[in-house]
């Protein structure tokens, strides 16, 4: 506890981390609360609120009633930049990606939807909920939604069969021009903790994409709740 400036509990963050990151695999339990007070010469209440805040970063999750645990965030950490294809991230960490529709169906665009997608109210519109998974556990829960005059004929079985870039692509000469994200932390709502199995109350990273072809017209919309524990959201800077 060298830097007098920062606040404890944020230098035990530091030093957490980098323990976590050097010297512990994904799942092996942490000291108690007590035995890291000890060892950092803190108080109960700097451990705690430092153990609160690499919780809400994912490098750590809790059990009740059996301790701390170091979260698989140091093994396989995702870099959501730059990338449009789940399948593809997945399979350059070397895991297997698969994904469940849980619903597709069409509905008919609210104001809030019209105005992300661009179309009028009451326009029809796709709705895909896809629960993402690597190796069989639950990563992401994605709702997405597609103006329906444009991808009209699209079923569930085409996007089993393929990733939806690819549908896009093959299928409706749909040619992606960008996408643009925004990522944004949370806590999981009860529903959607189901879904991505993990506790109740957990923290989660929010991801919002518009992707745009080369018309320049919005032809996705979709929103995701990602595990916090799985992802995190990296940028390099280049300096000019």
């Amino acid at each position: 506890m060298k830097n007098k400036k920062q606040p404890l509990y944020g230098q035990l963050v530091d030093e957490l981390k980098e323990s976590i990151e050097k010297e512990h695999q994904a799942h092996d339990l942490l000291p108690s609360e007590r035995e890291l007070a000890e060892i950092h010469g803190v108080s109960r209440t700097t451990v705690r609120l430092a153990l609160q805040e690499l919780e809400n970063l994912g490098f750590i999750y809790k059990k009740h009633g059996k301790g701390t645990f170091v979260s698989g965030v140091s093994d396989s950490i995702l870099n959501l930049t730059g990338a449009y294809s789940f399948t593809e991230q997945m399979k350059s960490l070397g895991k297997e990606p698969s994904t469940k529709i849980l619903e597709f169906l069409v509905v008919e665009s609210n104001n809030y939807l019209s105005e992300q997608l661009g179309v009028h109210k009451g326009s029809q519109l796709i709705k895909i909920k896809r629960l993402r998974l690597a190796d069989g556990e639950p990563m992401m829960l994605e709702r997405t939604y597609l103006p329906y005059k444009r991808f009209e004929g699209l079923t569930s079985e085409m996007l089993e069969e393929k990733p939806m870039y690819d549908v896009f692509y093959d299928t409706y000469n749909q040619r992606i021009k960008y996408a643009e994200e925004e990522f944004y932390a949370s806590i999981v709502s009860d529903k959607d903790a189901e879904y991505i199995e993990v506790p109740i109350g957990s923290a989660a990273l929010n991801l919002v994409r518009k992707t745009v072809n080369q018309e320049n017209e919005i032809i996705e919309y979709t929103l995701s709740v990602a595990r916090a524990d799985q992802f995190r959201y990296k940028v390099l800077h280049h300096k000019n």
